[in-house]
């Protein structure tokens, strides 16, 4: 990836970051109305029960949180500034439902998901703090199980290490800053760099950004970054991570259907890449269920040696209203030279 580029990403991102200031300013004076303000509490409780068991592990009967989607819990607010200008904020925090545990897992930020503050107006929207990440975005929004971590094989192979492939960063990034385009139809561009602060094993600063086109039929998404702190995982004498996404989907009516092609260089002692691929479906039953599937397959070049991953999730989703909705999925997990898993597993959303 060229750096120069991904270097003007992030002086693009900051630039804007300072026009929305000078536009508050200019906003504020021009503006005798009163201020409006408001603050909302959201979130999303994810339980499941079933057999679960990754490719290499051993088969267990469990109650899981978080699987379908991780349930989390937030607040966000706004102020109206006059002149189309509002300051916002949100502070988001990951939960474990099954034990009452904060975070994702263990010794995670309590305030993990997303904690910003910035400026929302016609030029888009600019936040400061830990800022979910474009191509976590692009991940999720291009293939049929969405942002499942438990069951989506685009999640667990672009993002989860623990697979033997050679992704480290995360899905939100620590001081970071983040622009994006605020078009309600069409494209959108989001652009986010970070400082490593002296964090251990920085390297220099994160960037990175993401191209989304969305119509009633089709879209399409391209999503670049290079990551030098804040990898998760990361291997001994690690330098920098650069990683390009492609993604599409397309609507027939009676099928949605979604492509996805990942690539991950990993520049260490022991220079590593992972190429990645899925294909996915999504059919309508009803007026309220819907059946999905997705298919995944992540290759991991050790340089010598490879690793394969495949997977296969098939699902069905009812909406039981707005808010709640019941699902049951079953997981098929391969990975070179281990045990294949399976994990079959039914549970319930509840959003807030």
């Amino acid at each position: 990836m060229n750096r120069r580029r991904l270097s003007c990403l992030a002086a693009a991102a900051v630039a804007t970051t300072l026009s929305s200031g000078a536009a508050v300013a200019q906003s504020t004076s021009s503006s005798s109305s009163p201020s409006a303000s408001s603050v909302s509490l959201y979130g999303l409780l994810d339980m499941s029960a079933g057999r679960f068991q990754d490719a290499g592990t051993q088969r267990t009967w469990r109650a899981e949180s978080g699987k379908m989607t991780t349930s989390f819990l937030g607040f966000k607010g706004s102020e109206d500034l006059g002149g189309s200008i509002k300051v916002k904020f949100a502070l988001e925090h990951y939960l474990r439902t099954d034990t009452g545990s904060a975070g994702r897992a263990a010794g995670e930020a309590f305030w993990g998901r997303n904690a910003y503050v910035g400026f929302q107006g016609d030029f888009g929207t600019s936040t400061l703090g830990r800022n979910t990440t474009p191509l976590f975005v692009s991940t999720l929004s291009f293939n049929a199980i969405g942002d499942s971590f438990g069951f989506s094989p685009s999640l667990r192979q672009v993002f989860a290490p623990s697979t033997g492939l050679a992704f480290f960063g995360d899905t939100a990034w620590n001081n970071s800053l983040l622009y994006h385009t605020s078009n309600a139809e069409g494209y959108n561009v989001s652009l986010i760099g970070n400082l490593g602060e002296g964090a251990p094993g920085a390297t220099g600063r994160s960037v990175g950004g993401n191209w989304t086109l969305v119509t009633p039929t089709w879209g399409a998404t391209i999503a670049l970054q290079q990551v030098k702190n804040g990898a998760v995982g990361a291997p001994v004498g690690f330098d920098r991570q650069d990683t390009w996404q492609l993604g599409g989907s397309y609507d027939f009516s009676v099928v949605k259907l979604y492509a996805q092609a990942t690539r991950v260089k990993t520049r260490a002692t022991l220079d590593t890449k992972s190429t990645i691929y899925g294909l996915g479906a999504s059919v309508p039953v009803g007026a309220a269920g819907k059946v999905v599937a997705q298919y995944g397959q992540a290759t991991a070049d050790f340089n010598p040696g490879e690793v394969k991953n495949r997977t296969l999730t098939l699902g069905y989703d009812h909406a039981l209203s707005k808010l709640t909705d019941a699902y049951a999925v079953v997981m098929s997990d391969r990975l070179t030279n281990v045990e294949n898993g399976t994990s079959v597993a039914a549970g319930l959303r509840v959003r807030f």
